[in-house]
């Protein structure tokens, strides 16, 4: 063949295999929009904004699915509610990721707590989160030493977020989770959360029973510690209490509690330490009893701090710097601080509050 002709035939399949290539690179960007998102890791920097949120009565196509969690470490199956908002069902934004927020409940109660109280379908939906509320005994949420069908600190920071995670279109991220909780829950979310910053960059109790020696007696941990008589020292390094000391700056952590509350001094002294500590953190006295009117209002004052939180968390997922500040400054702190002489003067806060007491005693 002349010379010509091959140096045609040459430039021809060049150019065809160029063209090729264009097409497949196209294609695999086209439909790799649809597949599943990929988990932002420390040298993958990716841009994360949060999905749009539909019309609120879009909700009532969003079911309350009982999920069944195994926990290896249990031998046993957990029980879950999980609740995703409604623009995750939305066929438009197939890749969009959410923000997890672990919900706990208090001793005595169930996983379905909190749903029968407020409307976790529109709280899901209008924050944009998947929730997620775990059963939990009378466990207060630890690894028990004398207990082992009850080590919920390992399902909470382990177990349960890898099913979340793999089952969810989740960001797989730190400080795009948050954890909080009443009563035990309360000490259930700090204790996880303290102790497991790698996993919940955000923390939150509402009347939290962060001292658990002081009620030794109470809400069933004698059957997760042992008699507290012959187990001291297991009661206190189970304690968020303990915690304090080993401490750094770092999380975004929100905490209440009632001014007729029996964990009334307890939180108040989670509080001072704290502060002794040099811990960051949001800290409320407001009227109220141990009861659900008072944990349902703190719940959304504390997902209005969780959506600080997680807005911060996107800065840091698209290689920016977070602004605790900011965070910290979301929910202003009121101190409703309790009456201590029979006729002192009525306690003023700081900021105008709308609960009211009530005389239901709900742990």
């Amino acid at each position: 063949m002349p010379k010509d002709k091959q140096k045609f035939w040459l430039n021809l399949l060049t150019g065809i295999g160029l063209l090729t290539a264009a097409a497949l690179i196209a294609y695999y960007i086209i439909a790799g929009s649809g597949s599943a998102p990929a988990v932002p890791s420390s040298d993958d920097t990716v841009t994360v904004a949060p999905a749009a949120a539909p019309p609120v009565e879009e909700t009532q196509t969003v079911p309350l699915d009982t999920v069944a969690v195994h926990s290896d470490k249990m031998g046993r199956d957990i029980k879950n509610l999980v609740v995703v908002p409604a623009q995750y069902l939305d066929k438009s934004q197939p890749a969009a990721c959410y923000p997890v927020l672990v919900l706990l409940h208090g001793a005595d109660g169930s996983y379905v707590d909190w749903s029968q109280r407020v409307d976790l379908k529109q709280i899901a939906t209008r924050h944009g989160v998947i929730i997620v509320c775990p059963d939990a005994d009378d466990s207060w949420y630890f690894d028990s030493p004398v207990n082992p069908r009850s080590q919920y600190e390992t399902y909470l920071s382990q177990e349960l977020i890898h099913y979340i995670d793999c089952h969810y279109r989740t960001y797989r991220s730190p400080c795009m989770r948050a954890i909080t909780g009443l009563s035990m829950g309360g000490h259930g979310a700090l204790w996880t959360a303290l102790r497991h910053p790698d996993v919940y960059w955000s923390c939150g109790s509402m009347s939290g029973g962060v001292n658990i020696v002081s009620v030794p007696d109470r809400f069933g941990l004698d059957k997760v510690l042992g008699k507290f008589a012959q187990n001291k020292e297991s009661w206190q390094s189970h304690s968020v209490m303990s915690l304090v000391p080993t401490l750094k700056p770092g999380q975004n952590i929100i905490i209440d509690d009632g001014d007729r509350d029996f964990f009334y001094d307890d939180n108040l002294a989670l509080h001072r330490a704290l502060l002794k500590q040099g811990i960051p953190h949001n800290f409320s006295i407001r009227p109220g009893r141990h009861a659900w009117k008072y944990w349902v209002e703190s719940l959304g004052l504390h997902l209005k701090f969780f959506d600080e939180a997680f807005a911060q968390g996107r800065k840091v997922m698209n290689g920016g710097k977070p602004d605790q500040r900011a965070v910290l400054a979301t929910v202003k702190q009121t101190m409703q601080l309790r009456d201590t002489t029979a006729d002192a003067a009525p306690a003023t806060t700081t900021t105008k509050t709308t609960n009211q007491p009530t005389d239901t005693i709900q742990k």
